[in-house]
């Protein structure tokens, strides 16, 4: 079995727990007693409705699922096919979406959990308040420190709450009664009307099915696989809703509904007297259950998010930075922690606030993605290529757009000025931020301004307007010792400044003894730039090849190390490719230098090249995650781009047992990366270095992250990241992100800690090593 099918194990049903799980939050066990107050009876209508809505979309969900399963969901839809501008709109709407479907979540939890334990009240906060903030921190805590949703939990989960729910479903069915159901004012108190608004308010409960399209890639069979997963989690919840509220009418009349707690007290009413009380303190458990798992998934999710904005530079890459402990994007989780307990404190009092928040953000973001598969199939993008289509095309996504627009219109008018707020604030922040630092376009925008004589004034004049003013070239470092002998090194930066669009720079480091004046060497100047004209020839002819632009730079000084980052700050430079070797003269053992250098940040990403042939036919990417495994998927991207090479992945997991974890890792980070057509290769005996030599062998350069241990003693002390980059016969190009690392840390590295590409425990995991 290849590498290929064994990361296709993903079956069916798995892959709609993570879509019924999702969706059965606090939405049914809150929103019946809220949503039946200004509704009365044809409550239940509301949520099928709300079921409708969200299956028109969820067609369209899985048609982009299938084409482009990436991190981010929704919002690498909508930046790729419509530009960053509509990128923005959908990336923050779907992030604070879900900072308010959170908080609504933990209201939830506080509500049931109140049903089982006495709450206290504290200052302006009310019981259920302060059971949402214990619940809130509790959950940003978890996801703080790492702890993970694996797939067999998550199918536990609802296996629970299906049973917990059916069990009440039949038992709330022999203590239905009809006439409890339409009471005195008969199935409409207050109108039709009242119907629209209410599914706004319950929309809530249908979030979360667009999450199965993020591990589409991992499942057997996607193209008849995850639209099934997709539509059935929304038939299946939408059925089971349209039951639960059903019964809940049929057992305890609307007007009585209980407003914070309304499954627990229907159960209490369905059930035998001496079953009662047990039963409805299963139920709250359940509602627990449910809820809790609804607000890490939201938070998990944001994670995502956040990760897939800050790549492309929507929001500034800070978020993503990543704990040197736990392996978490941390500061993501706070931000989006903090927002959450806000939203409680501040907004918990009316969980329909709350409710409607999320529901408006995310029927902005659904109506995009429909307008986004319109666009990818209108301009037939080459990379465009679903195993699904929805059916009825156009009818669907057009349908889906004026559904999810439409009804934010019966909102109630709260949700419909936040949902204005909203659009122009993220229209501002792209604006003012966003357009001058991304360098996505976006499909549609490019089609336009490449038809000028085809399109309309108005829409070539829009798309300019609205496309990205990144207006700072990529700019490659190259420093160099002799340029005549390292057209290796040279062709290596232009393979990263061809796939950006960008600049290389080559510097000419000239080093003196520390004896010689510098005010001398002034005096000698026309000669030695005369000289570094001549030897800068073969560097241009390089880059002549590449069709790149060149810049040449002298750079005289008694150092070499801290030179290279003093020039990398003044030009500007996004990447230095330097080479490794004890020939060149910021690897020559000269330590004084390199302490003055280790006191700053990297300034930007680095790679260093181990020369033994530049062959990039063959590429070996190991990896466990983090951000310098994010540099060397890139390097890989561009060597794969550039010059057609064959990549392969390698993970090492320690047993057996956990090969099918870590292949599932391994295809979603490649996925994510933009190396889905990679070859995944997959070590199960632990021994990180061992699988890389037995790998090497069959390729022609190895791309590795750099390890933890510091600059000092990879590029002093004679070992740069495992001996393995001495053992191997081909070459290697190691890659290191910028990180914010204390004095000590950035020259010995942080205690205890190696760098591998192993799995620990056999779980999958994010590391900020390798």
């Amino acid at each position: 079995m290849s590498d290929e099918e064994l990361a296709k194990d993903l079956g069916l049903i798995p892959a709609m727990t993570i879509g019924i799980g999702t969706m059965i939050g606090a939405g049914i066990f809150v929103l019946p007693g809220e949503a039946a107050q200004g509704t009365g009876p044809i409550v239940v209508i509301s949520f099928l409705v709300g079921g409708l809505i969200a299956m028109v979309n969820a067609l369209s969900v899985s048609e982009l699922g299938t084409a482009m399963p990436k991190a981010g969901g929704a919002y690498y839809y909508v930046n790729r096919a419509l530009g960053p501008l509509f990128g923005s709109i959908s990336g923050l709407g779907d992030w604070l979406g879900l900072a308010f479907a959170s908080a609504f979540y933990t209201i939830g939890f506080g509500r049931y959990l109140g049903e089982l334990v006495e709450l206290p009240s504290i200052l302006f906060l009310s019981n259920v308040q302060v059971g949402a903030i214990v619940a809130g921190a509790v959950f940003v805590g978890v996801n703080y420190i790492g702890a993970k949703e694996t797939g067999g939990i998550q199918t536990i989960i609802v296996t629970i709450l299906l049973a917990i729910l059916g069990v009440f479903a039949i038992a709330g069915w022999f203590a239905f009664d009809w006439a409890t159901v339409s009471g005195s004012g008969g199935y409409t108190p207050f109108g039709t009307a009242e119907l629209l608004p209410a599914t706004g308010l319950v929309f809530v409960s249908f979030l979360g099915y667009a999450k199965i399209a993020t591990v589409g890639e991992e499942m057997k069979n996607p193209g008849r696989n995850l639209p099934i997963a997709i539509v059935g989690s929304v038939a299946i919840v939408t059925v089971l809703y349209g039951i639960l509220v059903t019964i809940m009418l049929g057992v305890v009349p609307w007007p009585d509904l209980d407003l914070e707690a309304p499954v627990a007290q229907a159960t209490e009413v369905a059930f035998p007297g001496n079953y009662a009380g047990a039963a409805a303190v299963i139920m709250a458990l359940g509602a627990l259950l449910a809820t809790a798992s609804s607000a890490n998934a939201s938070i998990l999710a944001s994670a995502r998010i956040n990760f897939a904005m800050g790549r492309d530079k929507i929001v500034n890459d800070w978020l993503n930075e990543i704990h040197p402990r736990f392996a978490t994007p941390y500061r993501s989780i706070i931000v989006t922690g903090g927002l959450i307990l806000v939203f409680v404190i501040f907004m918990g009092g009316d969980v329909k606030v709350l409710a409607e928040a999320a529901s408006v953000l995310h029927l902005i973001v659904y109506a995009l993605m429909n307008a986004a598969l319109i666009v990818f199939r209108e301009t037939e993008h080459p990379d465009y290529d679903p195993d699904f289509t929805v059916p009825l095309y156009p009818i669907v996504p057009i349908l889906g757009f004026v559904l999810s627009l439409g009804l934010i219109y019966f909102m109630d008018t709260t949700s419909q000025i936040l949902a204005v707020v909203f659009i122009v604030g993220a229209v501002l922040w792209y604006v003012l931020y966003a357009r001058y630092r991304t360098p996505i376009q976006g499909v549609l925008g490019e089609y336009v301004r490449d038809r000028p004589e085809e399109m309309p004034d108005i829409a070539v004049s829009a798309a300019e307007a609205a496309s990205p003013d990144a207006t700072a070239p990529y700019n490659v470092m190259v420093p160099v010792s002799n340029p005549r002998t390292e057209d290796e090194l040279v062709a290596l930066g232009c393979t990263m400044a061809n796939q950006k669009g960008g600049v290389v720079h080559a510097v000419h480091v000239v080093q003196v003894p520390d004896q010689t004046s510098l005010d001398y060497v002034a005096d000698q100047i026309d000669q030695i730039d005369g000289e570094s004209d001549q030897l800068f020839e073969n560097a241009r002819a390089v880059a002549a090849e590449y069709d790149v632009d060149i810049e040449t730079h002298t750079v005289v000084s008694h150092r070499s190390l801290e030179e290279v980052v003093d020039s990398a700050e003044r030009l500007n430079a996004d990447t230095v490719v330097m080479g490794w070797s004890p020939s060149r003269p910021w690897t020559s053992g000269r330590t004084g230098g390199a302490l003055d250098e280790l006191t700053t940040n990297l300034p930007c990403d680095f790679l260093v090249f181990k020369d033994r042939g530049f062959d990039p036919s063959r590429v070996l990417v190991p990896t466990a995650g983090g951000p310098d495994s994010d540099l060397s998927a890139e390097a890989a991207k561009a060597l794969r781009d550039v010059h057609g090479a064959d990549v392969s992945i390698l993970h090492v997991v320690d047993e057996d047992t956990d090969r099918a974890k870590g292949t599932a890792f391994l295809g979603t980070w490649a996925d994510e990366h933009g190396l889905g057509n990679a070859t995944l290769l997959v070590e199960t005996e632990g021994d990180v270095e061992g699988a890389i030599e037995r790998a090497a062998n069959d390729h022609t350069m190895v791309v590795l992250g750099a390890t933890r241990k510091g600059l000092l003693s990879r590029l002093v002390g004679g070992s740069l990241v495992f001996d393995v980059v001495d053992e191997v016969d081909c070459s290697v190009l190691l890659a290191e992100r910028p990180a914010k690392r204390s004095l000590r840390e950035r020259l010995f590295g942080r205690p205890g800690v190696e760098a591998s590409t192993e799995t620990k425990e056999g779980e999958p995991r994010t590391d900020s090593g390798s």
